[in-house]
């Protein structure tokens, strides 16, 4: 499994509807709220093969209130 990083800019006021939706769609391992340019870290994993494109078009953007994304491809963990 390769993990990703998403952040999320939510539509004014809609962080939290946004958060609950990934929550229950269960497709996120952890959420978190931040503060600054972007309202949400969501952490994902791939696996093997996987489009990583595909996956975040079809199953983060298909959710109502999110203005932006920016994805973060990781290599290795220390």
């Amino acid at each position: 499994m390769t993990p990703f990083f998403v952040m999320i800019k939510c539509r004014l006021g809609k962080s939290y509807e946004v958060a609950t939706e990934l929550a229950d769609a269960e497709i996120a391992s952890e959420i978190y709220s931040t503060a600054g340019d972007y309202d949400l870290l969501v952490k994902f994993y791939a696996s093997p093969g996987e489009d990583i494109g595909h996956f975040v078009n079809e199953k983060v953007h298909s959710i109502p209130g999110i203005v932006d994304t920016k994805t973060i491809l990781t290599f290795k963990a220390f």
